[in-house]
Formats: C-alpha cells, structure tokens, sequence
C-alpha cells in the first residue's frame, strides 16, 4: 500500500510541474499529443491520473506529518483542473464550456469534501475559525474579508456598468449559410450532394478514408506521411492532384493566404481582416468541402446579405479558374493543413 501511495505521490509531482510548465509557456500543451477521435477519453483518463497522483502525494505528505488541511485539498484541486482546462486542452475551448466543466468540477469537489461528517467538519474548519476570530490572526483575516470582499463586489459590478468608449460592433456572421446551389462557369452544383472528384483513391472512385490516411499529420509539425509526398513524381491519383491543386495554390493565393497558409502572406496586412488562417481549427476544419468551393468560386462579392459588412477582398476565382483548378486547390488546402473536411452524414 505504501509503495501505491509512494508511486502516485511521484504522478502527482510530475502532473503539478508538467502543468506549471504549461502555464508558464515553457512546455507547449502539445508535448503529450492527443490522440484524435480519443480526445474525451484521453482527458478522463489523464484526470483520473491527477486524482490517483493527488491521493498518493496526499497520503504521503500526510505520513511526514506534513498534511495539507482538507479546505486547501479541495480548493487546490479544483483550481489545478481549471489551469488543465486552460492551458492542457487544445484547440483551446471556449470559456463558457470551461466554466460548464468548472461547475460539475465544483460540485464534484464538494461531494467528495462532505462525503461524510468527519469530512466536512474539517473542511469548513477553516472557515469557522475565521468567523469566530478567536485568535489574533483569524480576527485580522476578518477584518480583511469584510473589507476586500464589498470592494471586490463593488468594482466588478462599476466595472459591468460602466459605459464603455469602444467602436461600435459590427454584426456579421463569418461563415454564413450557403446556398442550396451554386452556378460555377455554367454548371450548377447541388452544395449538399456535390463531391470533390479528385478525392479518389487508386480504383478512381470517391474515397475520404483513403484520401483522409494520406494527408499531413495535425499538430504543430504537420509532417507528410510515409509515401505520401504529392512533389514525388511517382505518385498518381489523389497525390497526383494535391501537387497540382498546391502549384495553383502558390501561384495565386499564397500572396493573401501565405506560404504556410495562415493567412499571413505577402500582402495580407494591407486588408481589413486580414486573410483567412486555413490552419486555425475555426476555418476550413469545421466545413464542408463543397463550403469551401462555392466561397473560392464567388468570392467575398458573392456572399449573402447575412454576410456584410464583410470587407472582404477574396476574389471570385470563376473568373480567373477552371472548376477542375478550384476544386484542386481545395484538396490541396486540406492536406496541407492536415484537417478532414466536414461531411453532412
């Protein structure tokens, strides 16, 4: 039983410096890669790690008579899991769903601090003592609340009150709805049953799995994979066409989007916003790749009215390429980033 504990107290140690390391910008929260498409289970699993950890560092400082009082258990605890939630998870998530997670944490944590009478006594222990001020520490601790805490309350509520000098905010909706169709050099394309018909696999026909396997690795790297390097001269098929859609790419687009198609290219700072980042999880990853046609097709004068004010400068690339090309250059913007286009399965 003492070497568990001793062997949790050593994950507890090592998830406290990996999260501070974390925190403090010195490890990157993508050292321990999460697995795609395990993400929720990876995250339980990782939390339950933590707990064990806890467990094991709490027994231990405790048989050094060194422990820490329940109060601070809980409190520390909850706050390493919003610092995990913040800093450990990525794509960042948003802070509504982080306060979500916070909530259930919260009251996880309180169930486990009055778990049973002993429990609770000790946790509100703390407290207790501060409101009796018994001792000369406690009564100044008081004092302390009850002066910080309506000062507290009053600046965050002057501060939501407070009319603020900021531009007014302009109303758009970035990816708006597209429509049911769209006419691209005379043909027109249903947008919910249309399909790139270069995402093949080497039979000819529509694949996503296979062309899904072949992309670049996610992540900060995005690595080819194995035998999957569209510029080798060997490969045909779906490789074939992701070299020609990128030598499109590079002769039209990278002075916008840039070379690494983060929106960062060229000329991209002389426009207002600034071009589409392809490698933000916000963009072409969460649609789908007929979206994304229609958009390179029209362009930012072909976007509906729910779209403005939009300021958009993207060019309707029908007038300057062939349907084959746009469509080219989509695949090509997906295996570059290494995202997977939405499907509406």
């Amino acid at each position: 039983m003492k070497a568990l504990m001793s062997l949790g107290a050593l994950i507890g140690v090592a998830g406290l410096l990996l999260l501070g390391g974390m925190v403090l910008d010195v490890v990157p929260s993508t050292y321990i890669r999460l697995v795609e498409g395990y993400m929720p289970i990876q995250m339980l699993l990782e939390v339950a790690c933590y707990v064990i950890g806890f467990t094991g560092l709490s027994y231990t400082l405790n048989a050094m008579g060194m422990a820490i009082p329940r109060f601070w258990q809980g409190i520390g605890f909850w706050v390493f899991f919003l610092l995990y939630l913040k800093y450990r998870m990525y794509p960042p998530i948003p802070f509504s769903v982080r306060a979500m997670y916070g909530t259930v944490s919260l009251v996880a944590v309180f169930m486990w601090v009055s778990a049973s009478e002993e429990d609770w006594q000790k946790f509100k222990q703390p407290i207790m003592n501060v409101l009796d001020a018994q001792t000369g520490g406690n009564r100044i601790l008081r004092y302390l609340y009850l002066v910080l805490l309506p000062i507290l309350i009053g600046g965050f509520s002057f501060n939501a009150m407070m009319p603020k000098s900021e531009e007014p905010i302009e109303l758009r909706t970035v990816h708006p709805a597209p429509p049911a169709s769209t006419k691209v050099h005379g043909k027109t394309y249903t947008l919910q049953t249309s399909q790139n018909p270069y995402r093949v696999n080497p039979e000819g026909k529509y694949d996503q799995e296979f062309t899904n396997a072949n992309i670049v690795e996610q992540g900060m790297g995005r690595l080819m994979k194995p035998n999957a390097n569209p510029w080798d001269d060997k490969n045909q098929g779906y490789l074939k066409y992701v070299r020609e859609g990128g030598e499109i790419f590079f002769q039209n687009c990278h002075f916008c989007h840039g070379d690494n198609l983060n929106g960062r290219g060229l000329h991209a700072f002389a426009f207002n916003p600034i071009p589409a980042n392809f490698t933000d999880p916000g963009t072409i990853a969460q649609l789908q790749e007929t979206f994304i046609f229609w958009r390179v097709s029209k362009g930012g004068i072909g976007l509906p009215n729910e779209g403005f004010p939009w300021a958009s400068v993207m060019p309707p690339w029908e007038q300057h390429l062939t349907v084959d090309e746009i469509w080219k250059v989509v695949l090509f913007e997906y295996w570059h980033t290494g995202y997977y286009p939405r499907t509406w399965d």
